[in-house]
């Protein structure tokens, strides 16, 4: 979900609604989404939300509040937002972003499906980390 697909529609402008935790594009095609900050959160492209591979995503969880603190372009093609929470390992192409807006209400019904089968709800705090090793390609997260 996270490449660049040739062709795809461009951002004409972006802004970002700290008040309302929603990050305004409207695209070269017409269309104008407002994408919730929690739901860029909870699907951010990074390894450590989608891991290394199929199976390995983490659910994300307690990001309700987040805001951006930062949102820095990445070439021509993507940016990179800096969360409240400290993350700021992904990076969301154009068509990323396209994808989100277009899907938001599809996205948000399969992070509730995922939150109840595993118990627990948007508001509970993430499990602290422990012992993560980072392989040669991870980045550090």
């Amino acid at each position: 979900m996270a490449g660049i697909t040739p062709g795809s529609p461009t951002p004409q402008s972006i802004t970002v609604h700290e008040q309302s935790r929603q990050l305004e594009v409207t695209f070269s095609d017409g269309k104008t989404f407002r994408i919730p900050f929690e739901l860029m959160r909870v699907y951010s492209p990074s390894a450590e939300v989608q891991g290394h591979g199929p199976g390995q995503e983490v659910l994300q969880t307690g990001k309700r509040d987040v805001t951006l603190v930062g949102l820095d372009p990445v070439g021509n093609y993507a940016v990179k937002p800096t969360f409240s929470d400290g993350h700021d390992s992904g990076i969301f192409s154009w068509s990323f972003l396209y994808e989100l807006g277009q899907n938001e209400a599809a996205l948000w019904a399969e992070y509730e499906f995922r939150l109840k089968a595993e118990g627990v709800d948007r508001d509970t705090p993430m499990p602290q980390k422990k012992g993560h090793t980072h392989g040669p390609s991870c980045g550090g997260h």
